[in-house]
């Protein structure tokens, strides 16, 4: 067994999570092992804590987390290791919600944290993006909004996404990063320009002292092409976009198929 400890990071959509949104008990197994053999596991999502937080305990985790795709990173284990909270401005947030009025928008939603608000009153949405927890407010964003927020996304009809996409590199390029999200959501997500997984996974290999050459990062989707740039292992799953697989150093199995603890057992000869 290799001595020296690693810094595994985990995706969790498409990645650590079956489509069914549940960790495989192989795979849990495999995180496990390593987990006893001294190194170091940790979940870097896009998703808030409030719906990655239960994944975290499964595993038993005691590692900071890399949340909103590296715009939130704190240690739920550890207050004193600090909360690294990068947002967008308030400024920002209203421009944004003023799309509106020029495209065909379902809705924007502005999250600090966990306080989630919704421009337009929207149930369904609730329940599909698991805010059951979260702390929701509706109304017009430009009025409720009164604070610097961690993300926005704007839920558009899907032939307005690609517009909506340009005028926000036209218009806001220097101050913030946009994704796409995967089908079946056609939803743009927004956050503070420079952010990503990888900023988040260097101030948690900064603080374990774990050089590059020892970090493995695992992901399927745009949002991890840099972590698995940055990753001295970036493995991408074989679900993952071709992007993905072109960026990454590894191919592994789908994450239906064991990808990650198929691919843990080979590299640590388990």
């Amino acid at each position: 067994m290799e001595t020296k400890p690693y810094l595994i990071a985990l995706d969790l959509d498409g990645t650590l999570l079956k489509d069914d949104k549940t960790i495989s008990p192989e795979t849990a197994r495999t995180i496990q092992t390593l987990k006893e053999a001294g190194h170091h596991v940790c979940i870097s999502t896009g998703r808030p804590f409030r719906s990655s937080s239960m994944y975290y305990d499964e595993l038993g985790l005691t590692t900071p987390i890399v949340n909103f795709n590296g715009a939130f990173v704190h240690h739920p284990k550890d207050e004193s290791w600090g909360r690294y909270h990068t947002s967008l401005s308030v400024d920002v947030v209203r421009q944004l919600a003023e799309l509106t009025e020029t495209y065909q928008i379902h809705n924007v939603l502005a999250e600090i944290i966990d306080d989630v608000y919704f421009h337009y009153h929207d149930e369904h949405l609730i329940e599909a993006f698991h805010m059951n927890t979260a702390n929701v407010t509706f109304g017009d964003l430009r009025e409720t909004v009164k604070e610097d927020v961690t993300s926005v996304l704007i839920h558009a009809k899907e032939e307005d996404v690609a517009d909506i996409r340009a005028h926000l590199s036209d218009v806001h390029a220097e101050v913030i990063d946009h994704r796409r999200w995967a089908a079946p959501w056609h939803v743009i997500e927004i956050i503070k320009h420079g952010m990503n997984k990888a900023v988040g996974l260097k101030k948690i290999s900064d603080y374990y002292q774990v050089p590059r050459e020892r970090i493995i990062a695992f992901g399927d989707e745009d949002n991890d092409l840099e972590m698995l740039r940055f990753a001295g292992c970036g493995v991408a799953m074989g679900n993952g976009t071709d992007e993905v697989k072109q960026a990454a150093d590894r191919v592994t199995g789908s994450n239906e198929a064991d990808g990650i603890a198929e691919f843990l057992k080979s590299y640590f000869s388990l």
